[in-house]
């Protein structure tokens, strides 16, 4: 490495950040594949590491942080989550549809 000190620290972060996704995602795998805990349990196992990792993901990935957040930065965010719900919910939506056309 360099001795940058903004770059050492830039790339700690990621490391970081690297570690938290892995032992958020590695247990929720090991879950489901060996299948270790009840569906409702991993459903809400798996729901709750999902969010940590949207929160993984802004702070070390993408730089974004609450304190001292600029405006673009909000606009991101809601932006990004009025995309990810209308996914969502659409999918759930269609799915349902499909279902019940099925049975």
């Amino acid at each position: 490495m360099s001795d940058n000190p903004q770059k050492r620290h830039e790339a700690m972060s990621y490391l970081l950040g690297l570690a938290l996704a892995l032992v958020l995602t590695l247990p929720i795998f090991a879950m489901v594949a060996w299948d270790l805990a009840s569906r409702g349990t991993i459903l809400w196992v798996t729901a709750g590491a999902a969010v940590i990792q949207m929160a993984v993901h802004l702070r070390f990935f993408l730089h974004i942080r609450l304190k001292g957040q600029t405006r673009e930065d909000l606009h991101l965010i809601l932006f990004t989550t009025l995309i990810l719900a209308l996914m969502g919910f659409g999918t759930i939506w269609l799915l349902w549809d499909l279902h019940a056309r099925m049975g």
